[in-house]
């Protein structure tokens, strides 16, 4: 196993260099293809421009004024610029009312399977209108190709830079939980091979079998990698742990270990793996991407666990455990003893009260809650950076002395025999500034019209929806005008975004339900549990928008609501499937309450590792300087320690406690939960499950 592993790493190991090659973060690309903005595209493509261009918008101001030497110094740059680096015309300078800015639009070279193409074009358009600049003139680059630069510069080099982080965030947890010098590398080598062979198979599936691949799904594999294969170790080797005090061969510990976490895993894994393929029926591209790959690393990282995993603990030997060997005890009962006493008190306090513990944990994770009224949708890019980029900065000053729109006209293509009408039409709209005819060719003619509010602002997209219920009521050609350009991108990823939400999220729930259902083989506890998963996410997002205003990010993509919950509902139902397996095994040997409560006690610290490991791993999202990057770990880390803490903790045992026996129909009969002497059953049936 372990030389099979190696082999793979070679292989996986040299493609995993190459995902960040294959990312695509246009904006336009991740649409999906009923959307009106991709049909300007098309339409762009096929008659008016090169596919392959991006324009990039390049903004000089001066305080006090632009002096005659400053646009002379424009001109000549605007030659420069179009012997250089544009690949059409470059357009003359346009000046501000109050002489204080100017700028020209230059398009670029591009390409939609390698952004280094544009960002390289953009640089060098950077350094020619930076070198010899006179003193005082301020000189940025926004527009499009601007925006497109400054995220791949903010992802650059961030794949080896989380995966890093996320590992050693994870070494100093494991180092913490295990207190032991050698264990913790075990689990963290296994996760390192994990990751690189799935960004092998990733890379792969993007470069020749067409799968969307951007910057953030690439992260989210590296951290989502680290932090659900070291929730797997702490299960598997806190099994072995146990079984090496019952038996004296390794081998054997091993093999019961593996088999009594295996449903546990692969229950958890299979959960995520489907919950994830369900991002696939989403209107977006981006998000039909993301669902494989998350798949493809939580189903490799399950394999590595169950696999490479035991066999490198098994190769070593009970010396990893050092100082703490466990050495065979007769009798052995993980019930007693001192290493869960902690979780034998909270297992207690949830015994003695059962229903006061979850109603009063219900009614916390409901005022949480609240906080989803806090919830603010809409951000702009000047929004999506926690730092200042050119792209942002650029912007304001365009909208500081020009219609903000000035940097992105909406696109408005139409057949030549409507171009009149719509024209007027696009000039009638509350919030349009100006229409110009740009070219026609091909029947078809193109209109560019100058919004008043910024591109990304709610402002515009209102415009935009404004513009196409305006062509469409109209008569002629020009009811079928297509509107496209920013703001009309923004407009559709936002109305997909909501589509995707109505559909999918039903969609991901069904799919919890029926793997708790056939993982527990009980109705009402299935129900119980997937409600709990509910009332978490709900407590999460209330929470987690708090926080978000108290960093003044307080405004989210829409997009966030679907990640989180994505992630939240299928990582956090984790914890209740590790706690209601042991349960149900305990339940076996020592009936329903004792059963549920040592099963309380004995996963309380393993569990508790695990979902602090991960939320930390996701606080790692933090080192992006990006505000979705930002909030998506903290919504994550926020929803997966309520988890740990509340739902699987309290809420859940003191449930199942307080519902009693029934809580297993109609899987377990009356006679099944009754209590049997465990350590004679542990020895004669050494794995129930």
């Amino acid at each position: 196993m372990l030389v099979l592993w190696l082999l793979l790493m070679g292989v996986g190991g040299s493609l995993a260099a190459g995902l960040a090659d294959v990312q695509d973060n246009d904006p336009e690309a991740w649409l999906p293809s009923s959307a009106q903005s991709t049909k300007a595209v098309q339409l762009a493509e096929e008659y008016f421009a090169d596919k392959d261009t991006s324009t990039a918008v390049i903004v000089y101001a001066r305080e006090g004024g632009l002096t005659p030497a400053d646009l002379s110094r424009i001109d000549g740059d605007r030659t420069r610029l179009a012997d250089q680096v544009a690949v059409g015309d470059v357009t003359p300078a346009v000046v501000s009312d109050d002489k204080v800015a100017a700028f020209v639009s230059v398009p670029l070279r591009t390409s939609p399977s390698d952004n280094a193409v544009l960002t390289d074009k953009v640089k060098e358009a950077g350094e020619i209108t930076a070198d010899g600049i006179p003193a005082g003139l301020d000189v940025k680059i926004t527009g499009e190709a601007g925006s497109i630069t400054d995220f791949a510069d903010v992802y650059s080099g961030m794949d080896g830079a989380l995966l890093g982080i996320a590992l050693a965030v994870a070494a100093v947890l494991l180092l913490l939980t295990y207190r032991s010098p050698v264990l913790w590398l075990i689990p963290l080598i296994t996760v390192g091979l994990a990751s690189q062979v799935a960004s092998g198979v990733v890379y792969l599936l993007a470069k020749h079998a067409g799968l969307m691949v951007n910057g953030q799904s690439a992260y989210v594999l590296m951290v989502l990698s680290v932090g659900v294969g070291t929730d797997y170790a702490l299960l598997l080797v806190s099994r072995y742990r146990e079984e090496l005090h019952r038996h004296e061969d390794r081998h054997t510990a091993m093999a019961l270990a593996v088999h009594g976490s295996l449903p546990a895993l692969a229950a958890s894994a299979a959960t995520v793996t489907i919950a994830s393929l369900c991002l696939v029926f989403g209107s977006m591209n981006s998000t039909q991407g993301l669902g494989p790959v998350v798949a493809i690393g939580v189903v490799l990282v399950f394999f590595a666990m169950t696999s490479l995993l035991p066999a490198l603990l098994v190769i070593l030997g009970r010396w990893v455990f050092w100082p703490a060997k466990p050495r065979v005890t007769a009798g052995y009962d993980p019930n007693s003893g001192q290493e869960h006493g902690t979780w034998a008190k909270i297992a207690a306090v949830v015994g003695r009260r059962p229903r006061m513990v979850w109603v009063g944990t219900a009614l916390v994770l409901g005022v949480m809650a609240l906080g989803i009224t806090g919830v603010q949708t809409g951000q702009t890019q000047a929004e999506q950076f926690t730092g200042k980029v050119d792209s942002v900065t650029g912007q304001q000053v365009l909208a500081e002395h020009f219609p903000a729109g000035s940097s992105a006209p909406a696109d408005v293509y139409v057949q030549d025999a409507g171009a009149a009408t719509a024209k007027a039409v696009v000039a009638k709209v509350p919030g349009v500034v100006s229409v110009d005819t740009q070219v026609a060719k091909g029947g078809w003619t193109h209109l560019a019209a100058v919004l008043r509010d910024a591109p990304d602002s709610a402002a515009a997209k209102d415009t935009i929806q404004d513009i196409r219920t305006a062509l469409s009521d109209s008569s002629g050609p020009a009811a079928d005008a297509v509107v496209g350009g920013q703001s009309a991108v923004a407009l559709d990823v936002s109305e997909a975004q909501g589509d995707e939400e109505a559909l999918l999220i039903p969609l991901i729930l069904a799919v919890v339900l029926v793997m708790l259902l056939i993982l527990l083989r009980a109705a009402i506890a299935s129900a119980v549990l997937l409600a709990s998963v509910v009332l978490s996410f709900g407590a999460a997002v209330g929470t987690a928008s708090l926080l978000f205003h108290a960093l003044d990010h307080g405004k989210i993509d829409r997009g966030l609501v679907l990640f989180g919950f994505i992630f939240l509902v299928a990582l956090g139902v984790d914890y209740t499937i590790f706690l209601m397996t042991r349960a149900k095994e305990e339940v076996r040997l020592r009936g329903h309450r004792d059963g549920i409560l040592t099963a309380v006690t004995v996963t309380g610290g393993v569990i508790t590792s695990a979902g602090v490991i991960l939320a930390a791993t996701f606080c790692v999202l933090a080192a992006i300087p990006t505000v979705s990057a930002l909030q998506q770990g903290l919504l994550v880390a926020v929803g997966i320690l309520l988890d740990t803490f509340l739902v699987r903790s309290l809420l859940v045992p003191a449930l199942a406690l307080d519902l009693g026996p029934r809580f297993w129909r109609p899987g377990l009969t009356q006679e099944q939960t009754q209590p049997r002497n465990p350590v004679k059953s542990r020895t004669e049936e050494p794995s129930t499950v």
